[in-house]
């Protein structure tokens, strides 16, 4: 039951994250379109946001947490902060060391991410005189590599918080960024810039949000009794094994979004295919972050502490259930998405500068995005039962598997259909990390699925085929009365997707995927 409150907090926090995130997308769907001036903003926000899930997720989340988790267990508080300085210390010299590589060499660096950006001096700056998409994201990447140091932080002291079972302030700092970004498109509505002021502005106002996120994160852990001293960066015998688990994990992470990286850099190639990739990301990443990123960051302390304590049929059970009420939740998501991804672009994003094609766009990758969502879901459930256990090398092994089958399958298609065969190669290499993990935890006994997780995962998925039936049905009839009118649409969203949620809700539990006791229990405390 501690699993399922501490996902909730996480989860529910992080919906009002994705919430506010939809809110910033529409308004910058509405302004900016999916044209070139919002594929130099999506590439300026794509770097700094890629080397912080290779550097604060990949290395921290899956070799940080463990070992300071077993140092609170055998040195006492003392200890722990102790191994947390140094390892604060490292992660400020080698995060600030990349930040200012980039600074000095991003006009050429940014071919990494924006080679197909284009070079005409065509837009105007709003400040006197042209520029071009290119020239844009250059200085727009510029303004948001701050926001890598600060985030970087952040996501250490969250893992602290995280481990000690204080999870609503690392949930609740995304939030900020959020409420940063809409503020500036609210001024936006009175100051009447011209649109690449509004990215140089809103790039800005990212790295400003950095500031608020790590110094609110600070203060928590200062609230929760945590001591994190500033010192010289030592290579002391901690910071070695943090080093010798952490490089693996970010090699893993480095590995997938490198690719990601690729991708994105393929898609500006196609005119808005980096937009209509990046709006369809954005609708899939709804569901990830409030039931994956949050199962997994929940997960993580609860394994590490019931290996510690010796407790390994536990720590199996703790996954069997994560894998549960993963399905029980992304299933009936990932269906919704693929049955009526036109109906859920249109009412959120067709308004303004964004027309009826980018929304069939944006519909296209959606639906293929959505193959892939339980798989996403289910690698952030998995790979946690191999960090707990202090092994990172075979997840990177695997997420170098599927990134080259990503990048290779991902460009073949692009040449064949376009940008949205990049989003398919996405999903299918995410199937292929899942098989490769899963057969590793039940070949290594580390996993084995109880009586319970094989009966309910086929009514689940019965539930959900039903509901994907009937929301497709409610998505077609209620197409046509979408207009421009922001109320009018969402209104339209909500029943249709309430709609579907009761109708989910009543079919798995008749087909007992689950039980009254089941939400009586989750709901007791």
């Amino acid at each position: 039951m501690k699993l399922i409150k501490s996902t909730a907090i996480i989860g529910a926090l992080t919906l009002v994250s994705r919430v506010l995130g939809l809110v910033r997308d529409t308004l910058s769907a509405s302004y900016l379109g999916a044209g070139p001036i919002n594929d130099a903003l999506v590439t300026a926000y794509k770097i700094p946001n890629t080397f912080r899930r290779i550097f604060a997720e990949g290395a921290f989340n899956s070799a940080f947490v463990p070992l300071y988790a077993r140092r609170i267990e055998e040195d006492g508080e003392a200890g722990a902060d102790r191994f947390a300085s140094q390892a604060f210390a490292g992660l400020l010299f080698i995060v600030a060391i990349l930040v200012v590589i980039f600074e000095l060499t991003m006009p050429w660096t940014l071919n990494l991410f924006g080679a197909g950006l284009g070079r005409e001096a065509n837009i105007d700056t709003g400040f006197g005189g042209t520029i071009s998409t290119y020239g844009l994201a250059v200085i727009g990447a510029r303004l948001t590599m701050p926001y890598l140091l600060l985030i970087s932080l952040t996501a250490m002291f969250s893992g602290i918080l995280n481990t000690r079972h204080r999870f609503a302030a690392a949930a609740f700092a995304p939030v900020l960024l959020n409420v940063v970004l809409i503020g500036i498109f609210t001024a936006m509505m009175k100051a009447d810039w011209h649109q690449a002021q509004l990215v140089i502005y809103l790039c800005i106002g990212m790295s400003f949000s950095g500031i608020l996120q790590l110094s609110m994160i600070v203060w928590a852990c200062r609230k929760a009794g945590v001591r994190i001293k500033l010192m010289r960066p030592r290579m002391t015998p901690g910071m070695k094994r943090l080093l010798t688990l952490g490089i693996p994990g970010m090699l893993a992470a480095g590995i997938t979004h490198i690719n990601i990286m690729v991708s994105h850099n393929i898609s500006t190639m196609q005119a808005s295919g980096a937009s209509w990739l990046n709006y369809a990301d954005r609708l899939y990443q709804l569901p990830l972050g409030m039931i994956g990123i949050a199962m997994g960051v929940a997960l993580l302390p609860a394994l590490s502490r019931r290996l510690r304590s010796g407790d390994e049929q536990g720590a199996k059970t703790s996954l069997n259930r994560a894998m549960e009420i993963a399905a029980f939740l992304t299933l009936p998501a990932a269906a919704a998405l693929a049955v009526m991804p036109e109906f859920l672009v249109s009412g959120l994003f067709e308004r303004g500068a964004f027309d009826a094609a980018d929304t069939k766009a944006t519909g296209t990758a959606l639906r293929m995005f959505a193959i892939g969502l339980p798989a996403f879901v289910l690698i952030k459930v998995l790979t946690p039962a191999f960090f707990a256990r202090e092994n990172t090398k075979t997840p990177m092994f695997y997420a170098g598997i599927s990134a080259v089958i990503n990048l290779v399958f991902g460009y073949i298609l692009f040449l064949q259909v376009g940008f949205w065969g990049l989003a398919l190669a996405t999903s299918f290499a995410g199937w292929v990390n899942v098989f490769f993990l899963t057969r590793t935890l039940l070949r290594d006994e580390s996993f084995a699925p109880d009586k319970r997780l094989l009966s309910r995962l086929p009514r689940i998925a019965l539930a959900s085929f039903i509901m994907g039936i009937a929301t497709w049905w409610l998505a077609a009839y209620f197409t046509p009365m979408l207009d421009g009118s922001i109320i009018k649409n969402y209104s339209l969203l909500v029943l249709v997707s309430g709609l579907g949620f009761m109708l989910y809700a009543v079919s798995a539990l008749v087909f007992k995927a689950y039980g009254i006791s089941d939400l009586r229990n989750a709901l007791k405390k």
